[in-house]
Formats: C-alpha cells, sequence, structure tokens
C-alpha cells in the first residue's frame, strides 16, 4: 500500500466513523466544517490517483442505523452532488427555469400515501434500504394520517427539530446532544411515542417523488402538497438563472440564517430543475443522480484568536465550557464567545488555558464555534465547584461515552432557570426583551438569586452593557421594561409565582373570590389543606398545593421581598354576559378579529361557554378561518357532524357587535 493509500484510508476512516456517530444521534467527532474540509481533500486525493477506496465516502450516501424493520424503498433516495461554488450552479442550470431551497438538516423521511390513508414512513437508510418507523408517526408533526388524495402519494422531506425546541429540550433533560440534528437522529431511534412527542420533531416535504396526477412542474407539485394540507420547505422561483440572480437569491437565503429568521437547522441550499420531467432523464454517478438537484454549501469563514477563559456556565445542573476569546468579526457580526459544549468536546478539540490560539467560525451562518486549536498553552481547569451556588461539581460520563460536568446542589440558583422564565414571561410578570439565555447570563454572573433581585438590575447596568448583544440602549430599554412590570394585577402575579398547579385558569378562579392579599393571607393562615376546594374548577389537590406553597416559610419570604417591588392593581370585574352559554368550542389556527386566540377564549368563558383543546362529541363549534384545511380538527369535525365556523362567523353569531 503506497503512502497516498495510508493516508486515504486514515481519512476514510475516521470520516465514516463522524458520519456514523453524526447520522444516528451519537455524540459529535468533527464538526461540519472539519468534516467538509477533510472530505474535500479526500475527493482531490482520489481524483490525483485515480484511486477511491470501496468505503470511502465520496462514492456512498451517508447512511443513518435506526433499529427496526428494514424496508426497501420504491424509489431510491440518492444524494446530491455538492458545491460552495455560484457559478457552478450556474453551470448545473444551464439556462433553464430553477428552484431554490433550504437543505434542512435533519432526517430525511420518506412518506407513502394510497387512497388518502398514510401507508408508512420509512428513512431514508442508505439510499435503497430504510427503517420503517410508522408507529412513531403520531409524535411527528406535519405528517398527516389522512389526506383529501385517492391516489399512490409518495413524498420526501425533512424531520426537524427547531433551534428554540432543541435548547428547550436540553435544558430540561440535561442531555448531551451536540445540535438539533443530532437529537432528531436519536429520537427517532426510539420505540416510546410518549418519549418522542417532547422533542417536537416536524416534518417538512422537500420535494413530490410520485404521484399518479400528470405534474411535470417541480413548482406546481409542491403547490399540489400544499393543497393537501402539508407545509413544505420554503422556496423561490429563478426564470433566467444567471450568476447575478443566483447570487442575489442565496444572498436572501442567506440573511435569513445569519439573522435567524428561519428557526430550523440548515446546512445549505438545493437547486432543482422545475421541469421535472428533463430532471429525470439525468444519469447516476455513484450515488448522484446527476439532474435531480444540487447541493449549495456555504463557504465558511474561520478567523483565528487568543483565548482569555474559560467561562462555565450552569443551566439546570450542567456546567457548560464557555470560550472567550479576542472579539473577531464573522459573518458581519463581532463574536467574542463560543459554547464548547462539554468536557469532552474541550478534549476533543485539546483545548488549553489563556492564551491558547483558536479557529473560530460561525457553523451555517449562525452558531460561533471552535474549529481546531492552532497552539495549545497551559492546561484547561475543570472547576470542583458549581461557580453559581459554590457546590461541588462532579464529572459523569453518558452511555454514549459524553463527559459533563454537573451541580450537586438541588436548590442551586441555576437549577431553577425555567421557573426564573416563566416569571419574566408575557404570562407572568412581562419583562419585555429579556430571554431565557439572558436569565440564565444573569443567574450565572451572580444578579439573581430570587425573584426580587429582578428589580434590582440597574446596579449591574454597566456590566450588562458588555455583554454580548448588548449595549447602553439596550440596557435602558431592558430596565425601562422592568419599572414598566412593577405595575401588574393578581392573575399575572400568581402564575409568575410558579405554584403547582395554578396556571393562568386558577389563578382567575381563585382572585374570582379574593383580592390577591387576602388570598396569600387566607392561604398563609388556613387551618386546612382545602381551605379554597370549594371554590369552583379548584378541588382538593390545587387547594392543597396552593396552600403549601404559601405555609412554606422560604416561599413566603421571597413573595414578601418582591411584593415591595411591586404595585398590585387589581382588574376590573367583567360583566358576565350569556351569549355562548352551554356551548362548547375548540379553536385552531390563526385568528384576526381578537389579538390571540386567549382573547377570543376569554371571551368565550365570559359569554357563559367553554373552550377545549380537542374536538369529541360534546363541541358544540369548531372555529377554523381556513374551514376548508384537512386539518386533522377539521376531518374529525367533519366525521362528528360538527359545525366549523370561521372567526368572521362567529362574531356574527355570538357577540352583541352582530
Amino acid at each position: 500500500m503506497t503512502q497516498q493509500e495510508m493516508l486515504m484510508r486514515q481519512w476514510v476512516d475516521k470520516l465514516n466513523q463522524a458520519s456514523e456517530a453524526y447520522y444516528n444521534g451519537k455524540g459529535e467527532l468533527m464538526s461540519d466544517y472539519e468534516w467538509d474540509a477533510l472530505f474535500d481533500r479526500l475527493k482531490l486525493m482520489e481524483e490525483e490517483t485515480g484511486i477511491t477506496l470501496p468505503d470511502s465516502p465520496t462514492a456512498k450516501v451517508s447512511e443513518d442505523n435506526v433499529a427496526g424493520q428494514k424496508e426497501e424503498h420504491e424509489f431510491p433516495a440518492l444524494s446530491l452532488a455538492k458545491t460552495k461554488s455560484v457559478a457552478e450552479l450556474v453551470k448545473w442550470a444551464d439556462g433553464r427555469c430553477i428552484w431554490l431551497s433550504w437543505k434542512l438538516d435533519g432526517l430525511t423521511l420518506v412518506v407513502t400515501y394510497d387512497n388518502g390513508r398514510l401507508t408508512k414512513v420509512v428513512t431514508r437508510g442508505n439510499g435503497h434500504i430504510g427503517t420503517n418507523i410508522t408507529h412513531l408517526t403520531p409524535a411527528i408533526a406535519g405528517i398527516p394520517q389522512q389526506i383529501d388524495e385517492k391516489g399512490h402519494l409518495v413524498i420526501r422531506g425533512e424531520a426537524v427539530i427547531s433551534y428554540p425546541d432543541f435548547e428547550r429540550f436540553v435544558l430540561e433533560t440535561e442531555g448531551d446532544y451536540a445540535n438539533p440534528r443530532n437529537l432528531a437522529s436519536g429520537s427517532l431511534a426510539l420505540k416510546d411515542i410518549e418519549e418522542v412527542k417532547p422533542r417536537h420533531l416536524q416534518w417538512i416535504p422537500f420535494t413530490l417523488v410520485y404521484t399518479e396526477h400528470d405534474i411535470t412542474s417541480w413548482g406546481e407539485r409542491m403547490d399540489f402538497l400544499v393543497s393537501l394540507g402539508f407545509n413544505p420547505v420554503e422556496r423561490e422561483r429563478i426564470d433566467h438563472p444567471t450568476a447575478e440572480n443566483i447570487q442575489a437569491m442565496v444572498d436572501l437565503f442567506t440573511h435569513k440564517v445569519t439573522n435567524k429568521v428561519f428557526p430550523f437547522p440548515v446546512d445549505g441550499l438545493v437547486i432543482a430543475y422545475d421541469d421535472t420531467a428533463y430532471a429525470a432523464t439525468g444519469s447516476v454517478t455513484g450515488h448522484h443522480a446527476t439532474r435531480a438537484g444540487y447541493a449549495f454549501k456555504w463557504q465558511d469563514t474561520h478567523a483565528d484568536t487568543t483565548l482569555d477563559h474559560i467561562e462555565w456556565s450552569c443551566a439546570a445542573n450542567t456546567i457548560s465550557p464557555v470560550a472567550v476569546f479576542t472579539p473577531v468579526e464573522l459573518e458581519g457580526t463581532t463574536v467574542q464567545r463560543a459554547s464548547l459544549c462539554n468536557i469532552s468536546e474541550c478534549e476533543r478539540l485539546g483545548i488549553g488555558g489563556k492564551g491558547t490560539r483558536l479557529q473560530v467560525i460561525k457553523a451555517n451562518k449562525i452558531i460561533p464555534k471552535v474549529i481546531r486549536i492552532t497552539e495549545k498553552v497551559g492546561v484547561l481547569e475543570v472547576p470542583e465547584v458549581c461557580p453559581v451556588c459554590g457546590a461541588q461539581a462532579v464529572v459523569t460520563e453518558s452511555e454514549s461515552g459524553t463527559k459533563t460536568l454537573h451541580c450537586t446542589n438541588p436548590d442551586c440558583t441555576a437549577k431553577q432557570l425555567k421557573k426564573f422564565s416563566r416569571f419574566v414571561s408575557k404570562e407572568g410578570i412581562n419583562i419585555e426583551g429579556i430571554s431565557e439565555q439572558t436569565v440564565s447570563r444573569f443567574i450565572n454572573c451572580g444578579f439573581i438569586h430570587e425573584y426580587a433581585d429582578f428589580y434590582h438590575l440597574s446596579q449591574y447596568s454597566h456590566q450588562i452593557a458588555t455583554f454580548e448583544g448588548f449595549g447602553r440602549k439596550s440596557v435602558h430599554n431592558l430596565l425601562e421594561s422592568i419599572e414598566k412590570s412593577r405595575t401588574t394585577n393578581g392573575r399575572h402575579l400568581l402564575y409568575a409565582l410558579n405554584i403547582p398547579l395554578c396556571g393562568g385558569d386558577v389563578a382567575k378562579r381563585l382572585l374570582a373570590e379574593y383580592p390577591v392579599a387576602k388570598l396569600i393571607e387566607v392561604a398563609r393562615t388556613a387551618l386546612f389543606d382545602d381551605e379554597l376546594a370549594s371554590i369552583e374548577g379548584i378541588g382538593p389537590e390545587k387547594s392543597a398545593k396552593f396552600i403549601g406553597f404559601f405555609r412554606d416559610d422560604k416561599n413566603f419570604g421571597k413573595v414578601q421581598r418582591l411584593l415591595k417591588e411591586l404595585d398590585i392593581r387589581e382588574e376590573e370585574p367583567q360583566e358576565k354576559g350569556s351569549m355562548c352559554e352551554g356551548l362548547t368550542f375548540v379553536v385552531t389556527g390563526d385568528v384576526h378579529h381578537y389579538k390571540n386566540r386567549n382573547e377570543l377564549k376569554a371571551y368565550i368563558e365570559q359569554q357563559g361557554g367553554k373552550v377545549t383543546g380537542s374536538v369529541s362529541k360534546s363541541t358544540s363549534f369548531l372555529i377554523n378561518n381556513d374551514a376548508a384545511s384537512a386539518s386533522t380538527k377539521n376531518r374529525k369535525a367533519q366525521q362528528l357532524g360538527i359545525p366549523i365556523i370561521t372567526e368572521d362567523q362567529f362574531v356574527e353569531q355570538f357577540t352583541k357587535e352582530s
């Protein structure tokens, strides 16, 4: 074996191991940037030598190995050739009408319908054989069980998880997933639907593979999917593909990525011919169909910088390392921090101490990421205590071999992040412009220990102004929003306090009987746990939880300190009506007459009606402005003979305005 062949063997093994981990929900062994760079080097060497090893990733489809019943694809799911050059896209388009769409970064699923009924959902697998996961579809949004189409239909789409849902899941479960794609892949390997549901997987169709209808325009085929109730990938048509207008469209999509307008992970764009008959005439080279589409990947630019320190950020009970380095310009923004995820990632990169030289990119134009250590200085010092509460910190290793640092104190303030986020939310005290990430930062800096501390953040204004994403103007706006939130009402206060079983509806029922000050007094002095149980809609369990919360001296002390900061205004009692008396409504979709669905719900209840979340025999009306849609609720209402009315029809029938 020649030296070149030995090197190629090393590269192939390294790429395949990283790919296997990436596609099967395991720990990340290489960043996308590193994988693409090594792949390009391998491909170049293969072209120079004329040698391609049998298991080279350049000659095969990356494979998911989801366990389960294997199934052969009716139509092979081949991969697309990739480029980072707009000029190559122009050459491939060859003057024909094309469509540009997202290259979603999830797990490809092939969905089949027969006579309007979902018959199977199969993972891409190796492009020829995948795994049947039809049993999991109730936990994946976007795959209806039935559609209004009688023929045979095959659709290919991507199962993805949005960045907000990924961050929420990892925070709540303390999972060690590297990215949304990693979580999506791991989720589809599960057997239990109830385990999959909290991950909020969504399936987005990106091409109609087969239909019995004679539709030869790719754009019209996507419109056909829309008419059936699907929500296909965002797409833009280019009638005359020149370098200028393709670049302009690429820039449009890039702007959406860099400004986080699009919530799902992507790793590039895809161009496809509008003429599907022409696209089908292409040949197959290796595992690529030459005319099926062409993938465009962004050219990641890296910046060299110097590590200042590692900041240990505590959220839930996981303490994560964050690299803080000399600020650099990337993708039009200044970057000075990048998450290192966990201790395993630090070890993989070889992170050292202050002065270590780093290379940083913005992965997929969004997330700052350390990709390489060019000069290591000193060693990484892993803290032995939690940076928030000072309790012992311990390193644990998961089944997949990922090492993470954890706080051992169950009462650590950082573990209350979800409660603080609820406190500042719109339904709670409503401090505008403060995200969960910002709350976490304030906790880690020691600014926030309890609810009342939000009203003393002004003493840290100079420090907050130096935070990434902040400045004097944004700090001013934040402090102004905090001052505005001092005036609130009892319903928002009770929701914000995170009292077990006390949501907005329970708060409203309690406050209908007592003003908030009296309610707290009753709870604090109650002789029995069921003191409030006789109030309609409360009952003994909710009463016990509410009273137990205020009997706890620690909780009561925090509430007393918070009340000193607030001006509680009692809500004017609303006049009860009877326009909806005895009727049960289900509301779905967007509304335009009311501010939001909650306002419509409040009106119905104020008029003596009930609002439930699902359609049943007891439902009187389903309110849906898209009365002709093929949604699950619409179909259920039609099956049960329940009237479907628009919001305008509701206003006409059930309000005095009519």
